[in-house]
């Protein structure tokens, strides 16, 4: 985790170790060009499935608040009676097959992320390693879908798309090198039908969203206590996400006295994991951990995050979806 903690530090900057990765950096970027003009000039096949495929991915390698873009998106179409199914590749789970998930799903087996998307939307999942596979099984299964958004897959070209999404953080675009050099999956700029930034200081033009946590704090048994009822006794919090210190700076901003901040890598399955608590008597935690750590640790508390998209962001995605192929209003 160190090391990749390292690495993130020099994807920030020009310094001599992200010199030293350029000659690697130019020989992905050769490979991924090639790639992409293939999937161009039709020797690897893209397939339509039939309705509109929105794709919320990022051109930077870790988290930028994908996931609870997606869920925004969801939501959003739900409420203008649209019936949308989610596919992904449910990274860090440890299955390879093609399977749908339900609420009661094990996170190592379909993914944190997808777990937590059909809990919180009660949307249908179809996780699988090629997303084709992904939409057509849950076309298949849910023939009423109208529309179905991607959870990451901008590099995912085998499966056509309607709306490109890409999403960024404060780290921006970081150094501007590709891999390993930088941070970067592809070049940037690339075409991509909408921006979203969900940090506070968004690098260049797009659309902004806004994120701060819930009022409540759920437990397993899906009792709800205010955030402000936490705010006064000292806690722990645990998080194994992209970027936990933003999760812990929130807690503190609500006025949660934490005694220890848990930072675990990335999609840790929490397996094993036990809560040393000498001083705090509660452990608080991020809802798409929560899924895992409630399976040991079932009086942990998670707080949601709350990920609202300008108004202007929403009209921008409507307006393109009504001109896609396939695309049948409710």
């Amino acid at each position: 985790m160190q090391t990749g903690l390292q690495l993130q530090r020099e994807w920030l900057r020009r310094g001599a170790l992200a010199r030293l990765l350029l000659p690697l950096a130019a020989v992905y970027g050769v490979l991924t060009g090639f790639r992409c003009l293939l999937f161009r000039f039709g020797v690897l096949k893209t397939t339509r499935v039939g309705v509109p495929v929105i794709v919320v991915g990022n051109v930077i390698a870790g988290g930028s608040g994908k996931t609870p873009v997606v869920m925004a998106i969801v939501r959003h179409l739900q409420s203008q009676g649209l019936c949308v199914g989610v596919v992904s590749r449910g990274y860090g789970r440890n299955t390879t097959d093609c399977r749908e998930v339900s609420n009661d799903s094990d996170p190592a087996e379909v993914g944190d992320e997808p777990a937590l998307i059909r809990r919180s939307t009660g949307a249908p999942v179809v996780v699988a390693r090629r997303r084709v596979v992904a939409a057509q099984t849950l076309l298949a299964r849910h023939p009423d879908i109208q529309v179905i958004v991607s959870d990451d897959g901008l590099q995912h070209l085998a499966l056509a798309r309607d709306i490109e999404i890409c999403v960024f953080d404060d780290r921006g675009v970081g150094n501007g090198w590709l891999l390993p050099a930088g941070p970067l999956r592809e070049t940037w700029p690339r075409r991509c039908d909408l921006v979203l930034h969900t940090g506070t200081r968004p690098a260049f033009a797009g659309f902004k969203a806004t994120r701060e946590l819930g009022g409540d704090a759920v437990q397993s048994n899906e009792m709800r206590t205010p955030l402000a009822d936490l705010a006064g006794p000292e806690v722990d919090a645990v998080a194994a996400i992209a970027r936990p210190d933003a999760f812990f700076d929130m807690l503190a901003a609500r006025g949660v006295r934490i005694a220890q901040r848990i930072a675990l890598p990335d999609h840790h399955d929490f397996k094993g994991w036990v809560w040393a608590q000498p001083r705090a008597t509660r452990l608080l935690c991020t809802e798409k951990d929560a899924l895992k750590l409630w399976r040991s640790t079932p009086e942990a508390f998670a707080v949601p995050l709350v990920f609202t998209p300008e108004p202007g962001f929403f009209a921008a995605l409507d307006a393109k979806l009504s001109s896609a192929d396939g695309y049948q209003a409710a």
